[in-house]
């Protein structure tokens, strides 16, 4: 992938870690920990998986709901 996320031949790369370093944000307020704690924490989920996967739009989605879905995600196992 050479370290950018592409849609239909555009470089969304920015968009991508704009969302989520709000993602890390929302989860670092809401757990009352430091950023870089929520950050370890989501990009060993399979939230952040799919949100790499560009062609499913996760990466379009607000990072409120994709901070939901990871307490979804984590809360199911």
């Amino acid at each position: 992938m050479n370290g950018k996320y592409i849609f239909k031949g555009e470089d969304i790369t920015t968009d991508v870690l704009f969302k989520i370093e709000h993602i890390c944000n929302i989860l670092a307020e809401r757990e009352n920990i430091i950023f870089d704690k929520a950050y370890e924490a989501f990009i060993f989920s399979d939230t952040y998986k799919i949100l790499k996967r560009t062609h499913n739009l996760y990466w379009a989605e607000s990072a409120e709901f994709l901070a939901d879905e990871y307490y979804r995600e984590i809360s199911s196992r």
